[in-house]
């Protein structure tokens, strides 16, 4: 009986909730984006589950630094419960510097083996990065602020 009431007070904490559902819509995304990645649709089976499996964990340490960066300029960790467009904003902008840097210094070979984008991936122009990661940050974050909130009010009850 004690280790429920811990496990409730885990559930409600706001880095608790940004990274489960930063994994649970980031592992979609990063399967529906397989072909948008050179070799990635030929891989073996179990070669293209950790490779998403370890990018979604790393989008989950993204969106977690991204959560943090906000909650330090608000000074306050919990703003994801009252989020203005301006912190939801930052918070999406953090994802995307960090994934623009990411993303360049892995296509030079440089990050973890690198990556190479397919025929099929559109690269913005100026700052050489597919536009599908860069979505991602402006997509996702926004609902993982959505969902977060409306769990951690919702377990209150």
């Amino acid at each position: 009986m004690r280790l429920l009431p811990e496990i409730d007070h885990i559930s409600r904490l706001p880095e608790f909730n940004v990274i489960v559902f930063a994994l649970l819509l980031n592992y979609p995304w990063e399967f529906l984006q397989v072909p948008l990645f050179a070799d990635m649709p030929q891989a073996a089976h179990w070669d293209a589950i950790r490779t998403c499996t370890r990018a979604t964990l790393g989008d989950g340490v993204i969106m977690l630094i991204a959560y943090w960066t906000v909650g330090l300029v608000a000074c306050n960790r919990w703003w994801v419960l009252a989020p203005s467009a301006a912190r939801i904003l930052m918070f999406a902008a953090t994802g995307v510097v960090i994934t623009i840097a990411i993303e360049r210094l892995a296509v030079a070979g440089l990050w973890l083996g690198g990556w190479r984008y397919s025929s099929l991936m559109p690269v913005v122009p100026g700052i050489g990065v597919g536009l599908s990661p860069l979505l991602q940050w402006v997509v996702l974050p926004p609902l993982v602020v959505w969902f977060s909130r409306r769990q951690i009010l919702g377990s209150g009850r």
